[in-house]
């Protein structure tokens, strides 16, 4: 929420939230952030979260 817009790759993703010394799998990050989601859908809003195609994800201002 710090940066809107600001793309995060999955890896940056999976050391702010689980430290660089996790040997979780980066795909890991697709299934928290398909729960988050699930989490904050409000129907007819759009999706505040973005995905960056081979990039990562954005969160955007709503």
């Amino acid at each position: 929420m710090e940066h809107p817009g600001r793309v995060f790759s999955r890896g940056q993703l999976l050391d702010a939230v689980w430290g660089t010394e996790s040997e979780i799998e980066l795909r890991t990050v697709d299934v928290h952030i398909r729960r988050l989601r699930k989490g904050i859908e409000i129907d007819g809003a759009p999706d505040p979260v973005r995905t960056v195609r081979s990039a990562g994800y954005a969160l955007e201002a709503v």
